[in-house]
């Protein structure tokens, strides 16, 4: 999985739950995004904590069952105490054990990106949970065909050395995936039009 499963949404806690379900009936990897990140710093850090809880951490925190008024009622740390009480540990390292880069076949599969020309042993969290440039521009093949989210584009993006499937679930009702058989590649997307969920193939566009 290449989006986050924490934050830009109402109800991070039951997508969580999921990915564990799922994970007890199939074989699933999934990475961890800079939104996790944040998550996970948050209980420690108060200033992450803001940043987080200005970019979809409040639903989140919410998701786990805080009632709104103390939420609202709450200074920065109060609320750190609320997430520890809420939050259980084991939670938090399910989420902590997300894989930070996943290689598979002729595929890497990332969160946000690579820094290019950088041996894979070498990449830091913060470009693969982070990076924009000089990854996004860099046109020369990374030795592997870089699958990732991060970067919200209108649609999907295959530029050769790397494939592109972030279409703002959160904003735009789009989520897209991206189907490898052997050498094809399609796209799947899941659409919400006014609250029902219809799914269907596409073509990659260049």
């Amino acid at each position: 999985m290449l989006r986050e499963l924490c934050d830009r949404g109402p109800d991070s806690a039951a997508v969580v739950a999921r990915a564990r379900d799922w994970q007890h009936q199939r074989r699933v990897r999934i990475l961890q995004g800079n939104h996790e990140e944040m998550f996970l710093s948050s209980f420690e850090d108060a200033d992450t904590l803001r940043h987080f809880l200005r970019f979809g951490g409040k639903e989140t925190v919410l998701s786990y069952g805080i009632d709104p008024q103390d939420y609202r009622q709450a200074s920065v740390e109060e609320v750190q105490q609320l997430m520890q009480l809420a939050i259980p540990p084991e939670e938090r390292a399910f989420i902590a054990g997300f894989e930070d880069m996943i290689a598979i076949g002729d595929y890497l599969f990332v969160h946000a990106g690579i820094l290019p020309e950088q041996p894979l042993e070498e990449q830091k969290p913060r470009h693969l949970r982070w990076i924009r440039e000089p990854f996004l521009s860099h046109a020369e093949p990374h030795g592997a065909v870089v699958v990732h989210g991060h970067t919200i584009t209108d649609e999907p993006q295959d530029r050769g050395n790397r494939i592109g499937i972030d279409t703002g679930a959160y904003m735009s009702g789009r989520l897209t995936a991206l189907v490898l058989e052997g050498a094809d590649r399609r796209y799947l997307e899941a659409v919400d039009d006014g609250g029902a969920i219809t799914a269907a193939a596409r073509e990659l566009a260049a």
